[in-house]
């Protein structure tokens, strides 16, 4: 639950803010539709060009016929606002990076898979996968210049290319990619057997470690850095592994992993390696860093993210190290820290997080407090990025309108939105929303995001559906999701709450969490539910309660806990957490709530006491399960345990599963469907 952070996944965010929909003037607009989220275009990865003139992004549209999402690279010149598409009909898009002269552009796009071809390290075939028609696409690298002409391919890696970065003069692209199988030679006789030690239970063969190579940023042949046991990613790392080249260009710098797989992944640190060749060796021995920069123009200075002091229940930090040290450079702030990079100067750094129910950006000093940029309304998306003058790049939202590209020129500036991507989003109603604030237990000051119902009149209580947001470590903001404001268009009050684990209210909160993963969270959901029904707008006898990932484990919680719902619907909802801790790929994650395995007897009774799956019996309220067959996060046993236990104890239950490897379905027919069968079971039961 740890490692996904997208915005389908996080079903917990507010939607949108506005005038009431029975205001003058809005009689002839519709609510937000079902049929409206597939024209939603989603937008990622904005990457401004080194002189600040341009900015190229990843614009995602779905089509509906197909069921496929289309990703295009798009070019916006910021004097004007103007965009021109730079990509037709390619697949797999990510990984936008500027060449630092600005006048290339690389990416990873889906290539048809390569021949055989031979390791510059040990002179075998590396086993690639069979030419021809069933032969699996992988990504490779992509370089395009800006003065025209088809993007070159300029990788033929086997396995493909998981990450990279272009050297200083941009002569060469390190790059990550995964070695062949240690069983290639056993699998070519049929003989599949293989080791089950840290990963998931869906895993069919043993998984290989990724090693950094070099190529010329022109293509060729490939030269190998690294070998060995350990690894640069694991099988479910989020993001993409980007090596970081110093700015001599002599040594890259990567995050070492003791394995390809997550479960042991918190023991990463950072090691170096000459550019020419030789034996890594470790740049800070600091454990659960990742995303290792050199600062611009130096070859000694450096930053990562890491869970602050090494605690695992802590948010994340940023520590800037040199050849002697590493430190905390955001202690003040004592929160969790979504992404980071370096300003220009290379002193400064623009960091990324959650701030109470927004999402903000923070000018944060090697020496010294942050401070919070100006972004009026608008919600920061994923990672940011900067020029040479110091204009900033992001995706943006408010609570009245979806993903749009906005730009800082400097970091006292206002944001200016770019594009209008979803401007039909402008013309439908919007429910009023608000932040929420209370006192909850146990000491903390607490939040959420209430949304209204699309046409509310003062003086009517209406029905409530509570959505929790997942993670734990994420947050409920007032920035635009299309669940809550489905529910709206529905009639429904949507309550959002933050419950403690989660990354918007500092350290302490996030961590209170620790060996408390089921009765404080849902003490904090009940206190916020109780200040919202003192607004006097609740109708109490028609309250519904639901979540996925750990939201659905909350919905769980409360149904065996508290008599108050009318309607469930638990979302990849982790039921049990010893079952859970023995199949999913995070296993060892899970262990730092508790504190200890769950099959070493200090800790067993812990890990069964705060499983909802232990107070089943307890369940009254109709209830509607939904999942994913090959979700690896959340295995979709702890569904069928949830379905049964409800079942043969006479609970209203209805349990569908979607035929995809994910944790959330990521195309628009399974989303679209997800949604309506989420608002016609509150539907169904609270109207």
């Amino acid at each position: 639950m740890k490692s996904w952070r997208s915005a389908w996944l996080l079903l917990g965010l507010a939607l949108v803010a506005g005038v009431p929909a029975h205001a003058t003037g809005t009689a002839t607009r519709l609510a937000f539709q079902l049929a409206d989220v597939r024209d939603l275009v989603r937008l990622s990865q904005p990457r401004i060009a080194p002189d600040g003139r341009h900015i190229a992004l990843i614009v995602t549209r779905a089509d509906w016929k197909t069921d496929k999402n289309e990703p295009r690279i798009e070019l916006v010149d910021v004097a004007s606002g103007k965009a021109r598409v730079l990509t037709w009909q390619r697949k797999g898009i990510a990984a936008l990076q500027w060449s630092h002269a600005g006048t290339r552009l690389a990416f990873l796009a889906e290539a048809p898979a390569p021949a055989p071809a031979a390791s510059s390290v040990s002179g075998t075939a590396m086993d690639a996968p069979a030419a021809g028609k069933d032969a699996k696409p992988m990504p490779q690298i992509f370089v395009m210049s800006m003065q025209g002409g088809d993007p070159q391919q300029i990788t033929q890696a086997p396995r493909g290319v998981e990450g990279f970065a272009w050297s200083p003069h941009d002569a060469r692209i390190a790059y990550i990619t995964a070695d062949a199988p240690a069983n290639a030679k056993a699998l070519a006789r049929h003989d599949g057997a293989f080791e089950v030690t840290d990963g998931n239970f869906e895993l069919r063969n043993a998984l290989a470690p990724s090693h950094l190579w070099v190529v010329a940023s022109s293509g060729g042949t490939a030269t190998r850095l690294t070998e060995g046991r350990y690894s640069l990613q694991t099988d479910r790392q989020g993001t993409p592994p980007y090596p970081a080249w110093s700015a001599d260009g002599k040594q890259i710098a990567f995050i070492r992993y003791p394995g390809p797989y997550w479960g042991p992944s918190f023991h990463s640190v950072v090691d170096v390696v000459d550019a020419s060749g030789g034996t890594p060796r470790t740049l800070s021995g600091q454990q659960g860093a990742t995303a290792v920069r050199y600062a611009p123009g130096s070859s000694a200075r450096y930053a990562y993210l890491r869970p602050r002091n090494g605690d695992e229940n802590n948010g994340n930090a940023v520590y800037v190290g040199t050849a002697e040290r590493a430190r905390d450079v955001t202690a003040d702030l004592a929160r969790n820290i979504d992404t980071y990079t370096w300003m220009p100067d290379g002193r400064d750094l623009l960091l990324s997080g959650e701030l109470g129910t927004r999402s903000v950006l923070w000018l944060q000093p090697s020496h010294g407090q942050a401070r919070e940029l100006r972004l009026g309304d608008v919600n920061v998306e994923g990672q940011p990025s900067v020029a040479r003058d110091g204009a900033i790049a992001f995706i943006g939202s408010t609570s009245t309108h979806p993903d749009e590209l906005y730009v800082l020129r400097h970091a006292g500036a206002p944001p200016r939105r770019l594009t209008d991507l979803n401007a039909f989003v402008d013309q439908r109603l919007l429910g009023r929303t608000q932040s929420i604030a209370w006192d909850g237990p146990d000491g903390f000051h607490e939040d959420g995001v209430l949304v209204y119902p699309v046409h509310y009149e003062a003086g009517r209580r209406y029905p409530l559906v509570l959505v929790i947001h997942g993670g734990p470590e994420g947050a409920s903001t007032v920035a635009f999701s299309p669940l809550p404001q489905l529910l709206s268009a529905a009639g429904f009050l949507v309550f959002q709450p933050n419950y403690r684990g989660s990354t918007n209210l500092g350290d302490a909160y996030q961590h209170a969490i620790f060996r408390d993963t089921g009765a404080g969270p849902g003490r904090d959901v009940m206190a916020g539910l109780a200040a919202v029904e003192k607004l006097g707008i609740v109708d109490t006898n028609r309250i519904g309660v639901s979540g996925w990932s750990y939201g659905g484990y909350l919905t769980a919680w409360l149904s065996g806990h508290y008599d108050v719902w009318k309607a469930a619907v638990a979302g990849a909802a982790l039921t049990d957490w010893v079952m859970d801790y023995t199949i999913s790929y995070y296993q060892t994650g899970d262990t730092y709530f508790f504190g200890g395995s769950p099959w070493v007897a200090k800790y067993h009774d812990i890990w069964r006491a705060q499983s909802p799956i232990a107070y089943a019996q307890n369940v009254k309220a109709p209830t509607l399960i939904m999942g994913d067959v090959g979700d690896g996060n959340v295995p979709l046993v702890n569904s069928y345990e949830w379905y049964h236990a409800l079942r043969d104890n006479g609970v209203t239950v209805r349990f569908y599963a979607y035929p995809v490897d994910t944790h959330f379905p990521e195309d628009i027919v399974q989303t679209t469907d997800v949604y309506r069968r989420w608002v016609d079971w509150m539907t169904q039961y609270l109207h």
